[in-house]
């Protein structure tokens, strides 16, 4: 990762994004920073070594700290940002500060930082305002695709940046003790002689020591965030007019890696013809087959109550026409067994257990409001309500520890509506919460976690998009909650949400799939968000109003084209490759053998189909 992405600012706002920074030149051990042209746009700055061996020797004989300093004398406002960046100056206080007649060139050691200022141009793209001790502002840094936080991140190493309490975009900073400053470059080993005199070395000439160790730790984040046998690859190096190579001593910051295309795919059609799928005596001949068609083209409706069974557990994959059978009757017996227990219990030992007596008030709240549009529950003493309060009921007696929360009647009802079976709807139910159950859980972890893992994907998907939510306080991505928690089933319409859930109960092409779903509707709305005035509450509302006018299939067809483009990337990074499944720790056991297998094949296909036909196509 970058310690600072894309320093730099553009004329007429132009989308070149890149910049290189020059860590050590051969003819010269100093480091300055100098903002200057790379000579394809005025506006694009890079930072740069400008000491010549003669302001080496007046730098080592100046035992003062370097100044900013600057070739004009003007007041920077960071209040104000006209429409082509210039880099407004920073007034000089003192004298015989080092200036280069050709560039904008400005230093300043750490000791003389005191606060950062986290804000955001028009356009949507973050910038960060230095400001010395002595109340002066340097030129702004942008970050055209993000990196904010990683250049927050790598400043922490050596001072301490605190939040303002006031304004929570303002990080002031305060020097670390000696000792865990000495102790933070030996762990890093930033200096191959070790960091015992850094402290006076750090007194001496603050701006060199300070900034000389830069590279190390530019590529101490980089190896943190791949393999280390990964080559290194800059997300737009093809669109840079000369290679690393071509000068020693400069190295390319990226800020993440080069996705690469995103494949189209298509939807093929849906399952039928169930029959022909078993064998004499009804066992499913090809299940890997079977859930790979309907997570390509979902199901016909009247062949989905009985392959529904078996996606959601009801029905093992393995069993006969006869195992069926006799799972039927088992399974109907212990049904109502369990719900004869709340069915029996009076109005008197009712009143006498609060935990039973909430349960029933929060059900029969939510049944009488869940998709009251269709018309199998639609209307008074409508028979599917009473079976719907019923089969949560019995839930309750069955997990009694987590018992109902509010959204599992959005859960139940698309399943008892296909089934239209009180018994089936019940065991598919549970099938169901086997997967969401966590999400209901009252530490609510599972769904912190998610939204961790869907930060992470969006990150390395879109930067610019995740940064820009960042800086309008939506980087924790809490307005997906409800996407999450329900799996998208107030997103879409009923009909939708059937072939939604059917294609995400194959767990294909990864277990996470619903937030590739949930990348896919973001990134569909990135052209309504970045650049817009779109802050917090507006986010939220704009999110909520996307209910029900999403095309439920060209967000499938992009969220497995975003899956496709990630795993064709060969330097994902590991974070990304453990939330699509694509690498497990050693300690991991937890993969069926039948579910590896599928996955297995589907991401040899992908990957066979990028190098062959980029395009991959439905059976």
């Amino acid at each position: 990762m970058p310690l600072s992405a894309h320093l730099s600012t553009f004329r007429n706002r132009c989308d070149q994004q890149f910049q290189r920074l020059p860590l050590v030149d051969e003819n010269t051990d100093y480091l300055g920073l100098q903002w200057a042209g790379l000579g394809l746009h005025p506006g694009m700055m890079h930072i740069s070594e400008h000491f010549s061996k003669t302001e080496k020797k007046q730098h080592q004989s100046d035992s003062r700290p370097l100044l900013l300093h600057s070739s004009q004398d003007t007041n920077f406002d960071p209040g104000y940002e006209p429409d082509w960046a210039v880099i407004s100056n920073v007034k000089k206080e003192r004298e015989q500060v080092l200036v280069k007649d050709s560039g904008w060139a400005f230093s300043l050691p750490l000791s003389e930082l005191h606060s950062i200022r986290r804000t955001r141009f028009s356009l949507g793209r973050n910038f960060l305002v230095l400001t010395s001790r002595g109340g002066h502002p340097l030129p702004p840094l942008h970050f055209h695709r993000g990196g904010t936080r990683e250049l927050l991140g790598a400043l922490q190493r050596y001072i301490v940046l605190d939040q303002s309490p006031v304004d929570g975009r303002l990080y002031l900073a305060y020097p670390h003790d000696s000792g865990a400053l000495s102790q933070s470059f030996d762990k890093l080993q930033l200096f191959d002689d070790g960091g015992a005199d850094l402290v006076s070395r750090f007194i001496h000439d603050p701006y060199a020591t300070t900034f000389g160790g830069f590279s190390k730790v530019t590529n101490f984040f980089r190896a943190a965030i791949r393999p280390p046998d990964a080559p290194f690859n800059a997300r737009s190096a093809q669109n840079l007019p000369f290679q690393p190579d071509d000068e020693p001593g400069f190295e390319l910051i990226t800020c993440g890696v080069a996705l690469g295309p995103k494949p189209e795919v298509t939807r093929g059609t849906p399952l039928d013809k169930w029959e022909e799928f078993l064998d004499a005596e009804g066992r499913v001949k090809n299940p890997d087959r079977v859930r790979e068609l309907v997570f390509r083209g979902g199901i016909k409706p009247s062949q989905r109550k009985e392959v529904w069974k078996f996606l959601l557990g009801f029905y093992p994959w393995s069993s006969t026409a006869q195992e069926r059978q006799d799972i039927i009757r088992v399974k109907t017996d212990e049904y109502f067994r369990m719900k004869v227990q709340w069915k029996s219990v009076s109005e008197e030992q009712e009143m006498r257990n609060s935990l039973l007596r909430g349960y029933r008030n929060l059900i029969e709240r939510d049944v009488n409001r869940t998709d009251r549009h269709n018309t199998f529950f639609s209307g008074n003493d409508n028979p599917g309500l009473t079976l719907l309060h019923d089969v949560l009921m019995t839930y309750c007696m069955y997990n009694f520890d987590l018992g109902y929360v509010q959204g599992m009647s959005d859960l139940l009802a698309p399943i008892l509506f296909v089934t239209q079976n009180e018994v089936e709807s019940f065991w598919c139910l549970t099938g169901f919460m086997e997967l969401l159950h966590q999400n209901f859980e009252e530490s609510q972890e599972a769904m912190k976690q998610q939204l961790n893992q869907l930060s992470i994907l969006l990150k390395a998907l879109d930067p610019e998009l995740f940064d820009f939510l960042d800086s309008q306080d939506s980087g924790s991505l809490c307005f997906c909650f409800r996407w999450l928690l329900i799996w998208f089933k107030r997103e879409f319409s009923f009909e939708d949400i059937l072939i939604l859930w059917e294609a995400l109960w194959t767990r294909l092409p990864c277990e996470n799939f619903h937030l590739l779903i949930a990348c896919s509707i973001l990134e569909s709305q990135r052209g309504e968000l970045i650049g817009s005035d779109h802050d917090f509450n507006t986010i939220l509302k704009h999110i909520n109003e996307l209910t029900m006018k999403l095309d439920l299939l060209e967000i499938i067809q992009r969220a497995e084209g975003i899956y496709l483009q990630m795993i064709q990337c060969k330097e994902l990074p590991q974070t990304v490759q453990q939330v699509l499944g694509l690498y497990v720790s050693s300690s991991s056991e937890d993969d069926s053998p039948d579910n590896s297998e599928t996955q297995r094949l589907l991401l040899s296909q992908s990957q066979a189909g990028a190098t062959a036909a980029p395009v991959p196509t439905y059976p």
